[in-house]
């Protein structure tokens, strides 16, 4: 068992193997092999070492590995044709805005409708804040007669989760992003946006996301909304820069759909 790997200031590396103590009956003697891989964690390269080195890269849950080994793909296949993985990353968050599209206007379009029903609701919880199940039942008819959905919006919420969580770590086990500058102050994808300026952006996008959407109408809710974005900022100001730069794309690219629907909405 390795007990610890120190780097010489020559440049070697020195690993320090412990073992239990043994017993040998004279004149035996033992001997033991080792093979070594000293490099970069690449796939191919740990793959071709045997040994199954190429599992000791960390790619999230066993259910998760497989759409972070696909972001590793694409980030790879925007590179070739961009060589910046910054612009990588954006023209990957733009792809899965592409195909995530569709739930994602009907998640906008149910909380605008929702939005405009705010004012029969609150006099539905007023007129029967007494009798509870009643209110539930005159709720449920006044959603099916305006075709509003209350869990419309969940899906595609719970479908960003997961890709979210594998672009994490695609973003935090991909070897090639390690140093791999942005542009100006963003040197190193993988590591933290050493100003704060991309988490800032970010939250800064995320509040006018949330000016755009109706909002919710339980107050405690409508709270906890309203400080998300100072939340998220917090939690992002030590992520590394390209999953920042994800998020903030796909902020973005959501003000922008939201706008649109907003605008075609108001229109009808």
């Amino acid at each position: 068992q390795a007990q610890w790997i120190a780097s010489e200031p020559s440049g070697s590396v020195t690993v320090h193997l412990g073992y239990s103590p043994i017993t040998l009956p004279a004149p035996s003697a033992l001997s033991r092999q080792y093979e070594i891989y000293a490099g970069p964690k690449k796939p191919e390269r740990l793959a071709a070492a045997g040994a199954q080195l190429d599992r000791s890269i960390d790619l999230g849950w066993s259910w998760i590995a497989p759409l972070t080994r696909g972001f590793i793909w694409l980030l790879s296949a925007c590179y070739a044709v961009i060589p910046n993985y910054g612009v990588a990353i954006i023209l990957l968050t733009v792809m899965i805005r592409l195909l995530t599209a569709p739930l994602a206007s009907k998640q906008m379009r149910s909380m605008k409708r929702l939005g405009e029903l705010q004012p029969k609701i609150k006099e539905l919880q007023e007129r029967h804040k007494d009798d509870r199940e009643r209110q539930s039942q005159e709720m449920m008819k006044l959603y099916r007669e305006s075709g509003a959905n209350p869990l419309g919006g969940c899906l595609p919420m719970l479908l960003q989760f997961p890709v979210f969580i594998g672009l994490y770590y695609a973003l935090r086990s991909s070897f090639d992003l390690r140093q791999a500058p942005f542009a100006l102050w963003i040197t190193d994808l993988s590591s933290k946006d050493p100003f704060f300026i991309l988490p800032l952006l970010m939250g800064a996008a995320m509040f006018l996301q949330q000016k755009l959407n109706p909002p919710p109408p339980d107050p405690v809710q409508a709270k906890m909304m309203q400080i998300m974005p100072i939340v998220f900022t917090g939690f992002f100001a030590f992520f590394p820069a390209g999953l920042v730069l994800y998020w903030l794309t796909n902020s973005v690219l959501s003000i922008a759909q939201q706008w649109r629907i907003n605008k075609v909405l108001g229109a009808d």
